[in-house]
């Protein structure tokens, strides 16, 4: 931000991080964590939403992609430097593409892909496309093999100490898991539209979002409420802009772990509170990382101490940290929404 927080906005900020109160005047209830009123709330998340250097890139549910039936994956892409602008612009104009960064490695160009439980390419081909298209030199599909943690959230206005443990991972295999019990359902898809959307700083949002999905606000409660007991949605919660509440610096450490250790590496690696996502993730001949970290904190250094600190902990010295450079794209994937699918008719394999 142009400003340093005040007191009461770093803590509006991290009370949102957590999750937002899945009822008809929410920033109400807000107002009473931190000593204000609905207005004031409103007033001050006016501030802080919007483009930047306002901190929250946005309010809604954050869905977890494989519990609606989407196929996911990250992709990693060795692209001539030349033409790595040109790339990533392809890349970034099929919509299941959310995350597209160059990083400093020979496998420089890296994107996170989702298709739908329908799509007509399914992943493989998709991925395959984009490689065709973009003009990549190689292309490796680095999907979860297993998810140890994920769950973003930035302590702001603290002087924490940037090597701590955190009590428990946000999100694992345990959540996930108790997700896949349950299938979406037709009448699910409308509720998930629109809760995927932005929500409006007015003193009921949840009304304008049922008048879309053809429900009352109970209903669209209630289904809020569902998706996140059954950890279908992982919350509904701020997402901030890292760098506009001073963690400017972000590693992706990759780690050489035996297939033996690795339960007990990601298991030991996610309890760090710094970070922020935890994979297994394939190896290839040319890319012999298996476990996956994203550390996120103020400054490189920082960064650094994090991934020390990770490989003390576990005796794991054989790591890399790889830098994000340039950000080509960072957004959410939206779901059902059928743009994917008009992309694959456009985009013939």
């Amino acid at each position: 931000m142009s400003r340093p927080l005040d007191p009461v906005d770093a803590k509006l900020l991290n009370l949102i991080q957590a999750g937002v109160p899945l009822v008809e005047r929410p920033f109400a209830e807000l107002g009473q964590f931190v000593q204000q009123t609905e207005q004031q709330v409103l007033q001050r998340l006016g501030r802080l939403c919007g483009p930047p250097p306002a901190p929250i890139r946005q309010i809604s549910a954050i869905f977890d992609s494989k519990s609606l039936g989407y196929q996911t994956s990250l992709v990693a892409s060795r692209v001539d430097e030349s033409h790595l602008d040109a790339a990533a612009a392809v890349i970034n104009q099929h919509p299941g593409v959310s995350h597209n960064y160059r990083r400093n490695h020979a496998y420089n160009l890296w994107y996170t892909l989702a298709v739908p439980p329908h799509s007509r390419l399914g992943l493989e081909k998709t991925a395959e496309l984009l490689h065709r298209c973009s003009g990549a030199q190689a292309t490796r599909l680095m999907p979860t093999l297993k998810l140890f943690k994920i769950g973003v959230k930035f302590d702001v206005g603290a002087e924490a100490d940037i090597t701590a443990r955190a009590e428990s991972p946000a999100y694992t295999d345990a959540q996930r898991s108790q997700a896949d019990q349950y299938t979406i359902t037709p009448a699910d898809v409308p509720m998930i539209r629109v809760l995927q959307q932005d929500l409006p700083l007015v003193e009921r949002p949840f009304e304008l979002w049922a008048q879309e999905a053809g429900v009352s606000v109970e209903q669209l409660l209630q289904a809020a409420q569902r998706f996140e007991q059954r950890k279908q949605m992982r919350r509904f919660s701020a997402v901030l802009r890292h760098r506009q509440v001073g963690f400017s610096a972000n590693a992706m450490g990759v780690w050489v772990v035996p297939a033996q250790e690795a339960d007990r590496f990601g298991q030991t690696a996610a309890g760090f509170s710094a970070v922020s996502h935890c994979y297994l993730r394939p190896t290839y001949p040319d890319w012999p990382y298996s476990v996956f970290t994203m550390v996120h904190a103020p400054s490189t250094p920082q960064c650094e101490s994090v991934l020390a600190a990770i490989s003390e902990a576990t005796g794991v010295k054989d790591y890399a940290a790889l830098y994000s450079t340039h950000e080509y794209k960072k957004t959410r994937v939206k779901y059902f929404l059928g743009d994917i699918e008009q992309w694959e008719i456009e985009n013939p394999a």
